[in-house]
């Protein structure tokens, strides 16, 4: 069930990679893959972190995993600084947040059977006595949609899907609160999409489960998410309610993301004029002065060249760094109806 209470609070995170050179591999320069990211996750709610490849969002994740370690800001998990836990606290965070990775084929061990993968994170926690580990390896696999003769298959016998589905049963052995999905459903085919998606709501419902979901498919996400942040260059551009983020965009980068998703509807696509997005991504390494998407953007004047939009509200809820936001309307009149009819499929 939701609460408004936050499970999960990234206060300006910054992540940093150092760019290195010479013999000696000294660091010359700093890529900031993340740059200055806040936002916050209530309890039993889905949070969706969407953005073109390289945009950060999957950098936010590992920070929020404990992967990379942040050069700034902080990571709160119900309120403690995940930085400065010890040992002890760190191990029963590890539990209570889990992770499910993009590719379902490299994120399990090739070498180890189904019922190995699910029962190993248990024996390590020591969570479940030695003989109800199979029953409960055969209970996350009915949950998960997938038969008992299950346990005793390896990766490489199963399909995308299982396999996917068998990724979700690990994240599940330890009952975690948090789960991360980075690109949980990308690798997979769009029936098999929808179904991995709907088996991630209804386990939400029944488990009470929080997502940090990360994805580029603005109509899965659009679909799962109850908030939405629209990260750009390491940046956050706009966040806001799904609903609301959908049916008015406010910053142009988020409108050229919602122009981009296809209609079904042909004589709707037939009549549509947009302008798509013109040039490539800038250099992380070499970011432009003042906001980082004036290269590309069709409304940039002097003042978006020189200096950078900080994240202003809009109204309640819907924050959006752009000093031309009131000169933003919604091209797409359509776009909220066509992503409920591709992101609603069953």
């Amino acid at each position: 069930m939701r609460s408004d209470d936050p499970i999960l609070e990234v206060q300006g995170l910054e992540v940093g990679f150092p760019i290195r050179k010479g013999l000696f591999q000294r660091p010359v320069a700093e890529v900031k893959a993340v740059n200055g990211v806040s936002f916050s996750v209530p309890r039993g709610s889905a949070f969706g972190l969407v953005g073109e490849s390289g945009c950060g969002k999957t950098t936010v994740a590992r920070a929020v995993l404990q992967l990379v370690e942040p050069t700034a800001g902080r990571v709160l998990f119900d309120g403690q600084d995940v930085a400065r836990m010890d040992a002890a606290a760190l191990q029963r965070f590890r539990g209570k947040v889990q992770a499910v990775f993009q590719d379902p084929f490299s994120s399990l061990n090739p070498r180890m059977s189904t019922g190995r993968i699910l029962s190993e994170p248990m024996r390590v926690h020591g969570m479940t006595p030695g003989p109800g580990i199979k029953a409960e390896v055969r209970r996350l696999l009915d949950i998960c949609g997938l038969p008992a003769r299950f346990a005793d298959l390896y990766p490489h016998e199963m399909s995308g899907g299982q396999r996917q589905r068998v990724g979700i049963a690990r994240a599940l052995a330890m009952n975690p609160e948090l789960i991360v999905c980075d690109e949980a459903v990308s690798a997979l085919d769009v029936s098999i999409q929808a179904q991995v998606v709907n088996l991630l709501e209804e386990l939400q419902k029944e488990l009470g489960l929080t997502y940090l979901f990360i994805g580029h498919d603005l109509s899965v996400v659009r679909h799962l998410c109850d908030e939405v942040a629209v990260m750009y260059l390491g940046r956050i551009a706009e966040t806001a309610p799904s609903d609301r983020l959908f049916a008015h965009p406010r910053h142009p980068y988020t409108q050229a993301l919602i122009d981009a998703v296809p209609n079904p509807d042909p004589d709707f696509e037939a009549g549509r004029e947009i302008e798509p997005l013109e040039g490539e991504v800038p250099n992380p390494a070499d970011p432009p002065s003042g906001c980082f998407f004036h290269p590309r953007c069709r409304l940039a004047t002097d003042h978006c060249r020189q200096e950078a939009p900080p994240l202003g509200q809009i109204s309640s809820g819907h924050l959006a760094a752009c000093w031309e936001t009131g000169a933003i309307t919604s091209t797409n009149h359509h776009s909220r109806d066509a992503n409920e009819n591709t992101g609603r499929q069953r």
